[in-house]
């Protein structure tokens, strides 16, 4: 029985280029939510969860991308 080759195909210069330009476009934009998280003043308790949780997950895709 012949194995089938599991390799991902070779992507040019130009692809990975435009992957990495896309991927620090995603960082720039998810560290301007962060920025913007971060400058908000709330009393609320709800709303000051509703903050956390959304600047935990931020900082989590933010992970993802390094």
């Amino acid at each position: 029985m012949a194995e089938k080759a599991t390799a991902e195909p070779v992507k040019s210069k130009s692809e990975l280029a435009a992957a990495e330009a896309h991927r620090k476009r995603q960082q720039q934009e998810l560290e301007l939510q962060r920025e913007r998280i971060l400058d908000q003043r709330t009393s609320s308790p709800h709303r000051r969860a509703a903050l956390e949780a959304a600047l935990a997950e931020i900082e989590a895709r933010l992970k993802e991308l390094e």
